[in-house]
């Protein structure tokens, strides 16, 4: 799509989505989002008993990508100040709270300088989970199975949150085109 430069050339995009919005799905409704031109794609594993108890594991950086497919996943994200990770993880376990959030999981974001921007929650463990369980020494996959078989996070030593990272994590996927 060519850059749009004046008002009109952008009223006329927003009519022709409208149009195509309309006949495809019978709602022309639409919205713009900004534009984050050097945003970072930065992940919170959690997880949460469903009591409304929630604790996190940290977060990775899985902003080097190749067509929507996470190619570098690095734990903890580096360059993150200690304001802006402590706002990410806080802002994932409100959420996974208010839910009252009952498995592992991940809340992603869109984050630009100091300003963030919830995209996703995914309500499973992800290929790279991995790295988390590097740097915190928790092993994702039978934490899940706990906690579908009931437990709690003070049942399984997670009420006071996970102990910080140690070192960092890399995983490199190779993908076949």
């Amino acid at each position: 799509m060519r850059p749009v430069h004046d008002d009109s050339a952008l009223d006329d995009a927003f009519e022709i989505c409208r149009t195509e919005a309309q006949s495809s799905f019978g709602d022309g409704r639409l919205y713009v989002e900004r534009l984050l031109p050097h945003a970072r794609h930065i992940e919170v594993q959690i997880a949460g008993d469903g009591s409304g108890a929630t604790c996190h594991f940290g977060e990775r950086d899985c902003s080097i990508q190749r067509r929507r497919q996470k190619i570098v996943e690095i734990a903890p994200a580096p360059n993150l100040s200690d304001d802006l990770r402590r706002r990410l993880t806080d802002d994932a376990l409100k959420l996974a709270r208010a839910a009252k959030y009952k498995n592992i999981g991940t809340i992603e974001f869109l984050v630009e300088g100091d300003d963030y921007f919830f995209i996703e929650a995914n309500a499973r463990l992800q290929v790279e989970h991995t790295v988390t369980e590097a740097v915190t020494g928790e092993d994702l996959v039978n934490l899940q199975f706990a906690l579908a078989a009931g437990a709690t996070l003070s049942d399984l030593g997670l009420a006071e949150g996970t102990p910080p990272p140690r070192g960092h994590a890399i995983q490199v996927r190779v993908n076949m085109e």
